[in-house]
């Protein structure tokens, strides 16, 4: 059985995509066969925290979705980026080429195909996670994505435009009957207490924080040219990454 599980935020910049690569990894790490799906198809990015440019990315989520190839076909192997000996590790990238990113602004596609290819991914990789990259904000394909899920890991910043737009994200959520949700605080400066924080979340939402990652200067200077929790796995911010992966895996 594969737990699937979401990775949101309702706003762009949080950190969603290094964060969600670097979970997969730790999930990796642990024994786990785990794929990452980058549903971002409007904006894509997290195949470059796996080592691809346009050129090597040749089939995609976009080539599944017009008919071309099937979802296990865009899935490319990425173990050796995480060096996992017992678990395995997928990357099904959108496409980085104008071109398509045109197209999919231009004609949409079909929502419940991508549903379909959720399953077929994790039946035919006998996955034990899947993780989704959403889109950042509240549309058709990340409803679905919600709707689908095990679990829902919500982004937000320490600031007022997060707060609020993740209490309606919540709220949504919820009435999506979501079985769990749990938010994850990123960019948290060393200023601020991170306990009064994680506490302050849950009160107010009503629901687990499952990592608070500070704000670094480390993580900001890699560039995203790497899985930084594998190149750096002593820095607190890999250290906060293990303990949201450790808490999806329980």
């Amino acid at each position: 059985m594969t737990t699937v599980v979401s990775i949101h935020s309702f706003r762009g910049g949080t950190g969603k995509s290094n964060t969600t690569a670097n979970v997969a990894a730790q999930l990796a790490l642990a024994g786990n066969k785990v794929a990452v799906v980058d549903t971002d198809i409007q904006s894509p990015g997290i195949h470059v925290l796996f080592g691809f440019d346009e050129d090597g990315v040749t089939t995609s989520l976009n080539d599944y979705l017009h008919g071309t190839c099937t979802i296990t076909e865009a899935a490319y192997d990425v173990t050796d980026q995480v060096g996992a000996t017992d678990g395995k590790l997928w990357l099904v990238p959108s496409s980085i080429k104008a071109s398509e990113i045109a197209r999919v602004l231009r004609e949409g596609y079909d929502v419940g195909l991508l549903n379909d290819g959720f399953r077929e991914l994790g039946t035919g990789l006998g996955l034990d996670y899947l993780l989704i990259d959403t889109h950042p904000g509240l549309n058709e394909e990340t409803l679905l994505s919600i709707t689908i899920s095990d679990i829902l890991l919500l982004l937000m910043r320490p600031d007022k435009q997060d707060f609020q737009g993740t209490a309606v994200t919540v709220d949504v959520a919820r009435r999506l009957e979501v079985p769990n949700l749990f938010l994850v605080i990123n960019k948290v400066p060393a200023s601020v207490d991170h306990d009064a924080l994680r506490a302050d979340a849950s009160r107010i939402y009503d629901a687990e924080v499952a990592g608070v990652l500070p704000l670094s200067e480390t993580v900001v200077e890699s560039a995203s040219g790497a899985l930084f929790s594998i190149t750096q796995p002593d820095d607190p911010w890999s250290q906060a990454v293990v303990e949201v992966a450790r808490r999806v895996g329980a």
